[in-house]
């Protein structure tokens, strides 16, 4: 016996993502969502191929219309995602599963507020950044006096033996870099260490950011379970975080990603949310073979 199960690619800013209807169709989650399952359908030679896929499921709670699950390419969830909460709202507007412009969205990281702009972009209400160590969650180094910090390196990756970071949660664990040139520094060398790193018992998103003025930054992001992406709206969200509060940036601020540019904007005041604008397109639809052996 088989099942077919429908799905959608979308992208934000080349960051792809296979997205599920669990509201309008048939979906077992429990039998069907293994992590086992999620690597084969990532793969991009013998899968679907993604970042993350996107769960889109009905409620839990009331004050929400809609729970959002994300899971990396590895099969492990995580806590947010802010390209893919862009190309969520989409999605949930234009195959009919809500009338709403104003979308409350459950996730594991939290609540959040999706908003549709007249213009087809989607702009998100990200909660506010969290900077306390416990809550990222994050382990400073027993010498630290505050951010920025100083983590050593096992291996010199990249032949670094330190690098100097903030610490900051968008929901998800952050690590913001600040470096000279993005395109030359080694992310594929430091990103996986300082991902793995002991400091951040739940792994952390390393992003590496290159400062263009007090409005405009460019950034690179290695993220957990998925290596380095095109785009990371979370990413986005902590390092222009990062930058406001240690007065390097002001707001608005632009963030070209390789995979193109957000928009972030936040006060600056840590009760205060943080908002992200930026586009999410549709690729296309598909159906794939769930066996009941499978």
């Amino acid at each position: 016996m088989a099942d077919r199960l429908a799905f959608t690619k979308m992208q934000g800013l080349g960051n792809d993502f296979m997205v599920i209807d669990a509201v309008s169709q048939k979906f077992p989650v429990a039998k069907w969502l293994t992590p086992e399952r999620i690597r084969r359908w990532a793969d991009r030679h013998f899968g679907i191929g993604f970042d993350q896929l996107l769960l889109i499921e009905p409620p839990a709670r009331r004050q929400s219309d809609f729970r959002y699950r994300i899971f990396n390419g590895d099969g492990s969830e995580v806590e947010q995602c802010g390209n893919g909460a862009r190309c969520f709202a989409r999605f949930v507007a234009e195959r009919g599963l809500t009338d709403r412009r104003e979308i409350r969205v459950q996730t594991a990281g939290g609540p959040i507020v999706l908003h549709l702009t007249d213009d087809g972009q989607v702009c998100v209400d990200m909660g506010r950044p969290r900077f306390t160590p416990e809550e990222i969650p994050f382990k400073p180094p027993v010498t630290a006096t505050g951010s920025p910090y100083t983590l050593m390196l096992s291996g010199r990756p990249g032949g670094l033996d330190k690098v100097t970071l903030e610490a900051v949660s968008m929901g998800n664990p952050h690590a913001v870099i600040q470096v000279d040139d993005v395109d030359a520094f080694p992310v594929e060398a430091v990103g996986p260490v300082v991902e793995s790193h002991p400091a951040f018992p739940r792994r952390v998103n390393v992003g590496f950011v290159e400062q263009q003025a007090d409005d405009h930054i460019r950034l690179r992001v290695y993220e957990r379970g998925a290596g380095e992406t095109l785009a990371c709206g979370t990413g986005a969200c902590a390092a222009v975080a990062a930058g406001i509060r240690a007065d390097r940036l002001q707001t608005p601020c632009r963030v070209d990603l390789p995979g193109g540019t957000l928009v972030i904007d936040w006060s600056g005041r840590e009760s205060d949310t943080l908002f992200m604008t930026g586009p999410a397109e549709f690729v296309f639809d598909g159906e794939v073979v769930v066996e009941s052996t499978d």
